[in-house]
Formats: structure tokens, sequence, C-alpha cells
């Protein structure tokens, strides 16, 4: 064998060097972004749940003091007809109220998203617009307008000799669902119209190439794009309106009589017994139990909106 060929195959019978295979650490970089925000959610949604869930308990008596009285709260919850009363008053509220306001919502996200209404800048902030204005300001703007002697609603009695009561009992709940409609319709809006902006403009060329018609294309191209959005707005929309406090309890002293009472919504019914009745541990059992009862509802929304999206 010459020098240049034992040169060459010198290399080939070289040991070959062991690679050290660095193991993965964990990496607590991204903590110190995330600290921040941890820590006041810890803060101020962690400690307050699980305070309330201590406390919820216990009960305060006039001779013995707090005293540990473990799931007699939550019984006393089960024969509550107040309870059971406003959790069915707000459930009649969320079944007749969301799906008005969704229906409107996805109406008005199609319309902007049609190209063919003139001003969308404009309809499209102003639709949003009352979403910005407090819930107590536009309570109150409505209580006003409401008004059978004073408002809107007295004045249109006046001119046309009528005796419509917008606040009487029988409609008192559709005057807030309208209040609450007026607020929230924009914000839905704008999620629908969100998710219309994602599908490319080419599937309404090629369908209006193949002789669609714009109803049509609503039907097959944007309606089953709306699923992922509209599932999102339910949820929201179910949380929220068991979670009705601000119209009813602001529209109190507007209404006349005793329409509005102290266990009108769950939530009334909580602030009252909490900080006018002394009974802060019922007041944590009860909205314990309607954070169970709204998680329930809203986690059966999502498996069916998973598995209507899977099909």
């Amino acid at each position: 064998m010459t020098q240049a060929a034992s040169n060459v195959a010198a290399p080939l019978h070289t040991p070959v060097e062991q690679v050290r295979v660095n193991r993965h650490r964990a990496d607590w970089r991204g903590w110190k972004f995330v600290w921040p925000f941890a820590l006041v959610f810890v803060f101020v949604f962690v400690i307050p749940i699980m305070y309330a869930v201590y406390i919820s308990f216990f009960q305060q008596r006039m001779i013995g003091g707090t005293r540990f009285v473990g799931f007699d709260n939550y019984a006393r919850l089960l024969h509550d007809r107040q309870f059971w009363s406003a959790v069915g008053r707000v459930a009649l509220f969320t079944v007749v109220q969301v799906p008005v306001m969704l229906f409107l919502a996805a109406a008005m996200a199609l319309a902007l998203d049609s190209m063919k209404l003139h001003g969308t800048r404009f309809f499209r902030i102003s639709t949003f617009l009352p979403y910005a204005v407090p819930a107590v300001v536009s309570t109150l703007i409505w209580g006003f307008m409401y008004g059978a002697k004073y408002g809107l609603v007295g004045s249109f009695n006046g001119f046309f000799g009528t005796h419509l009561d917008v606040l009487a009992p029988g409609v008192l709940l559709a005057s807030i669902g309208n209040i609450v409609t007026w607020e929230f319709t924009g914000y839905n809006m704008l999620i629908f119209y969100s998710s219309l902006s994602t599908i490319p403009h080419s599937l309404y060329e090629a369908a209006s190439i193949d002789g669609a018609s714009e109803w049509q294309i609503v039907r097959a191209i944007k309606l089953p794009e709306l699923r992922g959005s509209l599932a999102i707005t339910v949820i929201f929309s179910i949380i929220g309106s068991f979670q009705l406090f601000n119209e009813p309890s602001i529209m109190q002293n507007m209404v006349p009589g005793n329409a509005i009472s102290t266990y009108y919504t769950p939530n009334m019914y909580a602030y009252n017994l909490s900080f006018s009745g002394n009974q802060s541990n019922y007041a944590a059992a009860l909205a314990i139990a309607m954070a169970v009862i709204t998680m329930a509802i809203a986690y059966v929304v999502q498996l069916r909106s998973m598995k209507e999206q899977m099909r």
C-alpha cells in the first residue's frame, strides 16, 4: 500500500468522537414576562375565590359568634325560593335576550361585510359606541326615556293619547333586556365582523363566477365561518346574563312600586344579603353556587359547539 493510500484510509479507522447530547432544562425566562399578570391574577381572582369558598362553610350567629357549619349554607340554598326565583328570572332573560342580541349582531356584521353599505366606517363606529358607554350611564339614559310621566314614553303617550308603561312588572324584564341588547350588540358585532374579515376574497370571486347569488354566498361561505365566533359570543353572553346586576340595581329606584325586589337577580340577592342583611357567609355560598351553575351551562354550550364544528 502506498503512502497516499494509507493517508486516505487512516481517517476511516479513527474512533468516532462521542457527541454529548444536551439535556433540555426548564427555561424560566418566560416567567419574567408572565409573573406581573400572574401575580395580579392570583391576588385579584384566585385568592378572593378561595376566601369565598372558605367563608361559605361558616355562619355568623348572634350567640356563639362564627361557627363552622359545613354545607348547611348550600343546603339552605336548595330550599330558598327567592334564590330559585332569581335564577329562573335570569334564565328566562338569557333564553330570550341572548338569541335576539346575537341575531342582530350577526345581521349587522353581514351588512357591513357585504361592501354594499354606504358609510361603513360610520356605522361600524356608531354601532360599537354604546359598548363604550358605562352601564350606569346607559341605564340612567334608558330609565329616563322609559318614564311614563317625564320621559320619551310619557311624551309619546301625551301625543297619541295612549297609556304605555314599559316599566310595568309584566314587561320590565324585556325593558332591561332592551338596554343590555343596546349595550352589547356592537361588541358582538365586532367579533363577527373580525371573523368575516379573515375570509379570502378569492372565495367570493369564485362563487360569483360560478353564478352564486349573494344569499348563497352568505349561506355557504359566511355563515359557516361564524360558527367559531358564535360559540365564543354565546358563552360570553350567557356568563354576562347570569351576572346581571347593574341595570336592575340602578333602575330599582326609578321603577314605581316594588317591581324590582332585592332578590330580582342572583347577584342582587347576594349583594343585599351581604351588605344589608349581614349574611356574608350565605351570600358567599350563593355566589359559589351561581359560579358552578354558570360554568356548567357554559361547558355544555362549548361541548355542543365543538361537536358542531367537527361535523
